[in-house]
């Protein structure tokens, strides 16, 4: 991706509601060469789409959990994320690392509502876990460091020298 493509997608990720003359005069093109590299950039499918930000607690849901998952029997099918997906509450489902399988984000409205979506989540998926509740989210949704990104001469990601 091009260091203007960044600027861009930085700066829309930062607000999305942002207008395309406002995002012109962030990163110093024309509105009309602004609309077109957005325009790109969806259709590469580095923007997949803009959202809201929440205020999760006046939204209703103020108790965050991640649940670290691994099946009961690991020679099953390793389809939790596919009988999970209408759980609504669950918010991210990661692929991961090391002794679990995979690690959910969820957001409920109390202990209750945790300890019935557990449940859910077991006989659903046939999993064990493991629970930690959020007590409180010094910062969450940070712009990205698309800097990170940048090719280095033999093609791996670098520090873009």
């Amino acid at each position: 991706m091009e260091d203007l493509d960044r600027q861009i997608v930085a700066a829309l990720t930062a607000d999305g509601r942002m207008s395309y003359t406002e995002l012109a005069e962030r990163v110093g093109l024309s509105t009309s060469a602004v609309h077109q590299r957005v325009k790109r950039l969806e259709e590469r499918g580095v923007i997949l789409g803009y959202t809201a930000r929440l205020d999760y607690e006046k939204a209703g849901l103020p108790l965050t959990a991640f649940v670290a998952i691994k099946p009961i029997d690991p020679a099953a099918d390793d389809d939790a994320p596919q009988r999970l997906s209408a759980l609504p509450e669950i918010e991210d489902c990661h692929s991961v690392a090391g002794e679990d399988f995979y690690l959910l984000k969820v957001r409920v409205n109390g202990p209750t509502a945790l300890e019935r979506l557990l449940a859910r989540i077991r006989s659903e998926a046939g999993v064990t876990h493991r629970t930690t509740i959020v007590l409180s989210t010094p910062y969450e949704g940070r712009v990205p460091n698309l800097d990170g990104a940048k090719k280095t001469p033999l093609g791996g990601a670098g520090r873009g020298h």
